[in-house]
C-alpha cells in the first residue's frame, strides 16, 4: 500500500517565531492604527499627485512629501507584524484608495446647484485622480510587496540584527519599482510628454523617496522599537 503523502506544514501565524524572525499578532489596536494611517496617507498623496510641481530644474508632484511616509509605515508593519500582515495592509489600502476614487467620480458627476460655481475647479482637481490612483496603486502594490518581502527575508536570515541594513536594502528595491511604475502612468496626466523630463521625473522621484527614507531611518527604527516593546505577542515570540 502506498504511503500517504505528507501534509504540508501550515503557514506560521503572527505572534510566533519563524526561523530567526519574530513577529507580533495583528489583533491589537496598534496594528489597526498603523493600517488606518497608511491608507489615509496614500489617499491624500493620490490627490496631491494630480498637481505638477517644479523646484527650479526639479520636477515632481504635489504628493511628494506624503508618499514616502507610506513606505515608512510599511516598514513598521513588515518588521513588527510580518509579510502576511503587510500584504493585508497593502490590499486594504488599495481597496480604500479605489473607493475614494469612486466617491470623487460620483461627486463630480452629481448635478451642480445653480449657485455652486466650483464645478470646473472640482473636476479639474479631482477629475484626473483615477489615473493617478491607477499609477499610484500599481506602483504602491508592487513596490510595497517587494519592500516587505525583501525586509522579511533578510530578517529571517539576520534575526533582530542589522535592522538598518534591512530597511535600506528593502527600500532601494521597493522604491525603484514603485517610482518606475507610477511615473510611467502618471507622467502624461501632469503634463510630462518628452523623454528628458520623464527621466528627470523618475530619477528625482526615486532619489527623493529613497533619501527621505534614509533620512528617517532613525525615526523608523525608533518607531519600530516602540511597537516591539508594546506588543506583548512580539515579546512572547522573540
Amino acid at each position: 500500500m502506498a504511503s500517504a503523502a505528507p501534509e504540508s506544514s501550515p503557514a506560521p501565524e503572527a505572534g510566533t517565531r519563524v526561523r530567526n524572525a519574530a513577529f507580533a499578532a495583528t489583533g491589537s489596536p496598534y496594528f489597526s492604527s498603523v493600517l488606518a494611517l497608511m491608507a489615509l496617507v496614500v489617499v491624500l498623496s493620490n490627490i496631491g499627485a494630480t498637481k505638477g510641481v517644479t523646484f527650479g530644474p526639479i520636477v515632481t508632484d504635489g504628493g511628494f512629501f506624503l508618499f514616502p511616509l507610506a513606505y515608512i509605515l510599511g516598514d513598521v508593519v513588515s518588521e513588527v507584524y510580518g509579510f502576511k500582515a503587510a500584504r493585508r495592509a497593502i490590499i486594504t489600502t488599495f481597496a480604500l484608495s479605489a473607493f475614494a476614487t469612486l466617491c470623487f467620480w460620483i461627486v463630480i458627476a452629481l448635478p451642480a446647484a445653480e449657485w455652486y460655481d466650483g464645478q470646473e475647479a472640482l473636476a479639474a482637481t479631482l477629475g484626473p485622480v483615477w489615473q493617478i490612483v491607477a499609477a499610484s496603486l500599481l506602483g504602491f502594490a508592487v513596490g510595497q510587496l517587494l519592500n516587505s518581502y525583501v525586509l522579511v527575508r533578510m530578517k529571517a536570515h539576520f534575526g533582530e540584527k542589522a535592522l538598518v541594513g534591512r530597511l535600506l536594502g528593502s527600500t532601494g528595491v521597493g522604491e525603484f519599482a514603485d517610482t518606475l511604475i507610477f511615473c510611467s502612468i502618471a507622467a502624461s496626466v501632469i503634463g510630462i510628454s518628452d523623454a528628458p523630463t520623464f527621466a528627470n521625473y523618475v530619477i528625482v522621484g526615486f532619489l527623493y523617496k529613497t533619501a527621505v527614507e534614509v533620512l528617517f531611518v532613525p525615526v523608523t527604527t525608533a518607531v519600530i522599537a516602540w511597537f516591539k516593546r508594546r506588543e506583548p505577542s512580539y515579546a512572547a515570540a522573540a
